[in-house]
């Protein structure tokens, strides 16, 4: 059987990197399935996001390049930083201090078996 990979990506989502990476660090490495039914249990809120890309990511293979689902891997996944809303909040005696509200973007790339096509003839 041959292989392939498949990529996709969620980009400025509204919560911090570092709580991302908690998450993908538990997945990687995983089968679908698997990542999938860890991610439905996590007590996370990033869970949610996380769990429909990886359902995107295998969508996309099973569609786009016929591979089977059974054989779907988690091969690279990471976070980075995106970019930072700045706002402010008020603090004693008129002052203000800053507000960093992260978003991040997440990259999730699946390796799998492809499907024998039959060869007309």
């Amino acid at each position: 059987m041959a292989m392939m990979t498949t990529t996709a990506k969620l980009r400025y989502l509204r919560m911090s990197p570092r709580k991302v990476r908690l998450l993908i660090d538990l997945v990687r490495g995983m089968t679908v399935t698997q990542a999938l039914t860890e991610l439905r249990f996590s007590k996370k809120v990033g869970a949610r996001p996380v769990a429909k890309l990886i359902q995107s990511a295998a969508a996309n293979a099973m569609h786009n390049h016929d591979m089977i689902e059974a054989s779907l891997v988690i091969r690279d996944a990471f976070v980075d930083g995106g970019p930072i809303l700045y706002r402010a909040t008020p603090r004693a005696m008129g002052r203000s201090a800053p507000i960093r509200k992260r978003t991040s973007h997440i990259t999730v790339t699946l390796s799998g078996e492809i499907k024998e096509q039959k060869v007309k003839k």
